[in-house]
């Protein structure tokens, strides 16, 4: 049952009465046993008494959330002036009133409407006043109180999330922060328990606890590990009063994962790898993979592999991948069967990063064998140096031997070798090799100043298995020999003044030599013999490769002598000695006093009254083009000879030759041979053309022998393709008269031209049978067979 808590709120205002309240009642389980009235003051502003203070109770107090089926009855006002008679009318405002709150406007009794919600609206300020009924005039000033809403325990407490997630390293220690849940309770936390939340833990335990007052969870039990559990769900109830007996809760899920610490070391699943790989492998082959297990994750599974001990320390090596935390066994140098077959290496594995309070546990780190055996392949010829330095005298003969190379097959079946030269490093093919000892030696001359260095390759093959090859640079070098005779470094041509003194320097000599001797140049200058005597200079060697020309007289006439031809002797020093002889031009000039060159030509002075330069230029221009035009005139008359015969200013393609040769008759025989038309196998040996002058003498050609009794059409067809074919033939078209009538004719024929060819002889007694036309034949051919027959 609800109790009520009415208040009398007393006001004193100039009368010479008392008004009376009573102290506020205690809860109950029913109403008031006496109602508490809010009694408002008399009206005295009119009166000039004085008054007299008293207590004024100006609240109420209202539980929340009534359920009874009648209004809530709150409270009575209560006016001095009301003297019972219906005169007076209570008239109520503020907060609520008219909807929430109403009063009764004779008696001043105030009630509740519906349920009220604290958690809604806490107070209400209203304000009363009593007026006078029949005038509307209050009678008494407006007087404020207030309603206060008393609170029940209607709200369970309310997380401020529905779950919580939350992380907490493993192997953590007792009591380690987790994290901390918050739940609100909307009752008022002034007024009993009805707030006051209390933690507690439904589900997690023994992993987790909470503290009841702040809601913080922490660790409860030692060495949590992720490896065996990672994933933990705590339920956590809220109760509001105190966690006491009728107490509304609230719940919230925590979901907790331990974090990954590096507590656990790598382990190699087993202890002996065995891998295998070729001898042929070349440095950084992968050979095989090995992986150590780690339970922990992250940058805590994080292994390095190195190669602690072992026998092939120094032949192989392992790298870590990032991506699988595998040890990849790759090969450091290259690898020898016949050397060693077999190889053991020690692999370690170890976390880069450990954490020094799980050292306790043991060294973060294990280790296993490694096998590594080592299959034979066919392998090429090894040389037995990296490449080969020979040297060879320039004068060498061919056939000279210069050196040898050598190369084994280093496979135990010793496969024998054969050499050769790559002759795209030895296109003019100098020098050669022996395939079977492989010794160097020169196929050609060698020449030191056109090539210093030959840079040859030389191929060593397997016998057995050409596949297998190898091949080594070879450096041949050519020696200097002393086979170059040395020369002027340049054209020499001087001159000499016509008042030059004697021993006059004119001109410094030097000279070049091709050779490069050892201990290096060494020239000297002289004259020629034929000039030493009588010559009007002299050579004076300065013995630093260089000389001087020297005047030997004093003066010189241009007029007698203008040009002086000084032959020069240079020899070197190396052996054998090599010479040359070296011409030095001097001209005699007019200088002026100070040695500088004025004038040359003599001519001028010679034959003051001879010809110009600019005369003799176009008389010698004259000359050249009477020859050129020479020489094309006989070069046109030559083509004039090349072409045909038959020149006509006209298209001559379509023409007919005709030569108005009427032949001698039966009896000339060196004009034409009819016989080739009516015997098609008798072919000319060789025919020349007869309209142009031959340039070259061609080959007869052969054709097939036609077939006897041939057609005539097919006999021309012949002929056609033959001229066409022919490149003797004029190129042009021309018309080839044959003159052949075939075989199969009744007459046969009347030509007296094949009677050269006959053999036997022939009865012409049909003539006379032909008529008078053909009667002068008849007595003709006639008559010739009576001589005979006689």
């Amino acid at each position: 049952m609800r109790t009520y808590l009415c208040f009398l709120l007393l006001f004193w205002v100039g009368q010479p009465y008392s008004t009376f309240s009573s102290p506020l009642s205690k809860r109950t389980s029913g109403f008031p046993a006496k109602r508490r009235a809010l009694e408002l003051p008399a009206n005295s502003r009119h009166e000039l008494s004085r008054s007299k203070r008293s207590w004024m109770w100006n609240q109420f107090f209202l539980l929340e959330e009534y359920t009874g089926s009648d209004y809530q009855y709150v409270g009575k006002l209560h006016s001095d002036q009301d003297r019972g008679d219906g005169s007076l009318k209570y008239i109520l405002s503020g907060d609520g009133a008219g909807d929430l709150f109403i009063i009764n406007e004779n008696t001043g009794d105030i009630q509740a409407t519906k349920r009220l919600d604290r958690e809604e609206k806490p107070v209400y300020i209203l304000r009363a006043q009593a007026i006078n009924r029949r005038t509307g005039r209050p009678v008494e000033p407006e007087s404020e109180f207030i309603i206060k809403i008393h609170d029940i325990n209607d709200n369970e407490p309310i997380f401020t999330k529905d779950v919580y997630t939350a992380t907490v390293p493993e192997m953590a220690d007792v009591g380690t922060f987790v994290v901390q849940v918050t739940a609100t309770d909307a009752d008022d936390p002034t007024y009993g328990n009805s707030a006051k939340v209390v933690y507690s833990i439904l589900q997690g335990q023994p992993y987790f606890s909470v503290e009841s007052e702040t809601g913080i969870i922490k660790t409860a039990l030692l060495n949590m590990d992720r490896e065996n559990r990672e994933q933990y769900q705590v339920v956590i109830q809220a109760k509001d009063m105190g966690g006491q007996m009728g107490g509304l809760s609230g719940t919230t899920t925590v979901n907790i994962t331990l974090t990954d610490v590096n507590d656990n070391p790598p382990r190699f699943p087993q202890s002996t790898y065995q891998f295998k790989t070729p001898e042929s492998s070349p440095p950084g082959t992968p050979i095989g993979r090995i992986k150590a297990s780690d339970a922990d994750m992250g940058e805590n599974a994080e292994i390095e592999y190195s190669i602690t001990d072992g026998e092939g320390q120094d032949m192989f090596d392992v790298i870590t991948d990032q991506e699988t935390q595998e040890g990849i066994i790759t090969v450091k140098k290259l690898l020898d069967y016949e050397k060693k077959k077999v190889y053991t290496l020690k692999v370690e594995a170890s976390n880069p990063h450990v954490e020094p309070r799980f050292l306790y546990l043991g060294p973060f780190k294990d280790s296993a064998t490694v096998r590594i055996v080592v299959d034979d392949v066919d392998e090429p010829p090894v040389f037995s140096k990296l490449a080969y330095i020979l040297q060879i005298r320039e004068d060498a003969q061919i056939n000279t031997t210069i050196g040898s190379v050598s190369a084994q097959d280093p496979d135990a079946a010793r496969n024998p070798v054969k050499y050769s030269v790559d002759r795209h490093t030895d296109m003019d093919r100098i020098f050669n090799i022996d395939s079977g000892n492989g010794s160097i030696f020169t196929s050609k001359l060698l020449d030191r100043e056109t090539l210093l260095w030959h840079n040859v390759t030389v191929i060593a093959t397997e016998i057995n298995n050409p596949k297998q090859s190898s091949r080594v640079p070879l450096y041949i070098k050519v020696l200097d020999v002393n086979d170059n005779a040395p020369e002027f470094a340049e054209f020499y041509e001087t001159f000499v003044c016509e008042k030059a003194k004697a021993d006059q320097l004119i001109q410094t000599l030097r000279a070049v030599d091709k050779d490069d001797p050892y201990s290096g140049h060494q020239f000297s200058f002289s004259l020629a013999p034929e000039a030493a005597s009588g010559s009007n200079f002299t050579v004076q060697d300065n013995k630093d490769n260089t000389a001087g020309i020297l005047t030997r007289k004093n003066g010189y006439n241009r007029h007698e002598m203008s040009t002086y031809l000084l032959p020069v002797v240079i020899s070197d020093n190396d052996y054998p000695v090599q010479s040359s002889t070296g011409t030095v031009t001097v001209r005699v000039c007019a200088c002026d006093h100070h040695g500088n060159m004025q004038s040359c030509h003599a001519e001028a002075l010679i034959h003051p009254t001879g010809l110009s330069t600019g005369a003799l230029v176009a008389i010698l221009l004259c000359i050249v083009i009477l020859l050129v035009t020479v020489v094309l005139f006989a070069a046109l008359r030559r083509q004039r000879k090349k072409e045909p015969l038959i020149i006509s200013k006209e298209d001559i393609r379509d023409n007919i030759v005709s030569y108005n040769d009427e032949g001698g008759g039966e009896e000339d025989t060196q004009a034409f041979d009819i016989g080739t038309l009516r015997n098609p196998e008798a072919m000319e040996d060789s025919k020349s053309r007869r309209d142009i002058v031959p340039e070259a003498l061609f080959l007869p050609r052969r054709t097939p022998t036609a077939r006897d009794n041939t057609d005539v059409r097919d006999f021309i067809n012949q002929r056609l393709k033959e001229n066409d074919t022919d490149p003797t033939a004029p190129p042009y078209d021309s018309l080839a008269t044959y003159a052949y009538e075939g075989t199969g004719s009744v007459a046969d024929s009347l030509s007296s031209l094949e009677s050269v060819t006959t053999d036997g002889d022939q009865d012409y007694d049909y003539l006379s049978d032909w008529g008078p036309r053909f009667k002068k034949l008849a007595d003709m051919y006639g008559g010739m067979d009576s001589d005979k027959d006689s």
